[in-house]
């Protein structure tokens, strides 16, 4: 856990404290007491929110090499290899991504996770639909591993090209978290020399 995780936490327990002193002030009827405690409350959530974004605003994109891993809670992905094979008009870049599971005593998945390659024009390159593939979620146990393959397809005049690894859809958790990749920062990008 690191320490703007665990500082969301105590914030959020403090406000979760502070709106029940509030409710609980109020039924006794002392609105007043109860009326400065939510307006500190929201002036708290509004500067928190700020640096959040102004932070997401001045971090630049991290950028990875192969092999380093970009870890979610428990669970780390990892770009281990790539290859590059021409195809006509396009190239065709078959990447192998590693998920470990770092938890100590109960299998996890990781969900909502997608893969994707970007060139230097910021344009975004999905994975070529094959029903072989094995699923992003898969249930690992606690040290366990396992190696999932996609399959690209970029026109040859893309250069620059680069994995990225983030979190499509559920629950955005790193809109609420100081140094995620959310708002305004882009995931991390892995060169593929």
């Amino acid at each position: 856990m690191l320490f703007f995780d665990l500082l969301f936490l105590l914030l959020f327990l403090a406000a979760a404290l502070s709106l029940g002193t509030a409710v609980w002030l109020a039924f006794r009827h002392q609105s007043r007491r109860a009326r400065h405690i939510v307006v500190r409350v929201l002036i708290c959530t509004i500067v928190y929110f700020a640096a959040v974004m102004v932070t997401s605003l001045v971090l630049p994109q991290r950028s990875m090499k192969p092999g380093d891993e970009q870890c979610f809670d428990d669970l780390c992905v990892s770009v281990e290899g790539f290859v590059r094979m021409p195809e006509g008009p396009q190239t065709r870049y078959e990447v192998n991504m590693r998920i470990l599971s770092r938890a100590r005593g109960t299998a996890q998945r990781e969900n909502n996770l997608a893969m994707y390659l970007t060139d230097d024009q910021n344009r975004r390159y999905d994975p070529v639909p094959e029903n072989s593939y094995q699923p992003f979620n898969v249930l690992l146990r606690p040290g366990e591993s396992v190696l999932i393959a996609r399959a690209f397809r970029l026109p040859v005049e893309a250069r620059g090209i680069g994995a990225v690894i983030a979190h499509e859809g559920g629950f955005p958790i790193a809109w609420f978290i100081i140094g995620y990749d959310a708002w305004f920062r882009k995931p991390p990008l892995i060169r593929l020399p």
